[in-house]
């Protein structure tokens, strides 16, 4: 019996899924009526099974018995606890420099508005021409708030920003250099010790954006001297749509660093309610307003799941779906004149694989009719998100298999 292409490569998704020790977390996560193939984890995770009953649980309980006492008996500590467990579970950082609160936008703006004024005589901001359009936009209205120059650089568009790229914009004018760890369009994973240690040799301050790598990808953003990042929940933490970010600030600049949104959650005694603003010396120098309690729920239980598999075990899982889906690419796509727009070597890359072809705006509206869904990215990429303890093998294959068969048909 000759084996086909298709059958091959489910045959040996099978046997990786038979193979996974994570496996069994697969069934943890709800499932979506009529969908086959679910490859936008890295946009938006797939909510787990308890997630209504947390939320009933809540309304009833915690908010509809206990009702303002909670904050006391729980709430105000939110921010800081989950903050520490994210940076234990997934960060690499000591309790007492991660909180939760706001949007990645506005997080963001705090952080980099307060390095861009850390030192007169400092006066570039440095970043990614590529990077995703907030951190671009806000580095922008950041220079023009405070009279600084913008340095872009612009890197290899599918192996990312090297440290020889920012050796060659970072001088004694660099206030800080934001990066993305993982770039949202090909997947490339940046070498985060390697430019923190440039960047801290040239006296500047080093902001990751760790959107597409916080809950995928292993890191120790205090061992590598990192001084700031920056990082959304609703992607690989599954904390559902609109869930708040997370900022990590080095215990270092605590008290030092000075964020521009002045709210009384920040201030050093919450409830003095005093005539003038004193800011907390901690990480809770990073909140301003009342944090957003209920979109905290849904991430917890994807935390509990990250911490039972271990970081490491997460990688290792989302480097074989990564490989998977290269393997497919070559054998079932690049013959249709796909093009790979990402890192080949595990290593190199993030958690999810892009792929380029001039019709799969198209083929994208044809899988999601046919529920496989993965995401378009302009201008003719579609990425494979891969978010591995609620994708299998077999999963990355029946969305790889149906990419080719739309290409094939014409029919979209």
């Amino acid at each position: 019996m000759t084996m086909t292409p298709d059958s091959s490569l489910l045959d040996l998704a099978r046997a990786l899924d038979a193979a996974d020790p994570l496996r069994a977390h697969l069934d943890a996560f709800a499932e979506a009526p009529g969908v086959t193939a679910y490859l936008d984890g890295n946009s938006l995770g797939r909510p787990l099974r308890d997630v209504p009953e947390k939320i009933a649980a809540f309304v009833r309980d915690d908010w509809g018995t206990r009702l303002i006492r909670s904050w006391d008996e729980q709430w105000m500590a939110l921010p800081m606890e989950l903050g520490d467990r994210i940076g234990r579970v997934a960060l690499g950082a000591a309790p007492g420099q991660t909180v939760v609160a706001d949007s990645t936008s506005v997080l963001i703006y705090k952080l980099m508005r307060a390095a861009a004024s850390a030192d007169p005589d400092r006066t570039e901001l440095v970043i990614e021409a590529g990077n995703f359009p907030t951190d671009r936009f806000l580095a922008e209205g950041v220079a023009a708030e405070t009279g600084m120059t913008l340095r872009w650089i612009e890197p290899d568009p599918v192996h990312g920003v090297t440290v020889a790229d920012v050796e060659a914009v970072v001088s004694a004018r660099t206030a800080l250099v934001s990066l993305s760890h993982v770039d949202y369009r090909s997947g490339a994973l940046a070498d985060m010790p390697g430019i923190t240690a440039t960047v801290r040799e040239a006296g500047a301050l080093m902001m990751w954006d760790l959107c597409h790598s916080a809950g995928v990808v292993p890191m120790q953003l205090d061992e590598w001297g990192v001084d700031m990042a920056v990082g959304c929940t609703y992607k690989y933490l599954n904390g559902g749509p609109g869930s708040p970010a997370f900022a990590y600030l080095r215990h270092g600049l605590q008290g030092v660093l000075r964020q521009p949104i002045q709210g009384w959650w920040s201030a050093a005694d919450i409830f003095a309610m005093g005539p003038e603003y004193v800011p907390s010396g901690d990480i809770r120098q990073l909140l301003s307003g009342t944090p957003p309690v209920t979109s905290m729920l849904a991430m917890q239980g994807m935390l509990d799941l990250i911490e039972h598999s271990t970081i490491e075990g997460v990688r290792v899982k989302s480097q074989s779906l990564t490989d998977l889906a290269v393997r497919a690419y070559d054998e079932v796509l690049a013959p249709l004149g796909v093009r790979l727009l990402s890192p080949r070597d595990a290593e190199l890359r993030g958690g999810h694989v892009t792929i380029g072809h001039p019709d799969f705006r198209d083929v994208t509206r044809r899988l999601w009719a046919d529920g496989i869904i993965p995401d378009f990215r302009f201008p003719d990429g579609i990425r494979l998100g891969l978010s591995p303890l609620s994708t299998s093998h077999v999963e990355t294959i029946t969305g790889v298999l149906a990419v080719r068969d739309a290409l094939e048909s014409g029919d979209f």
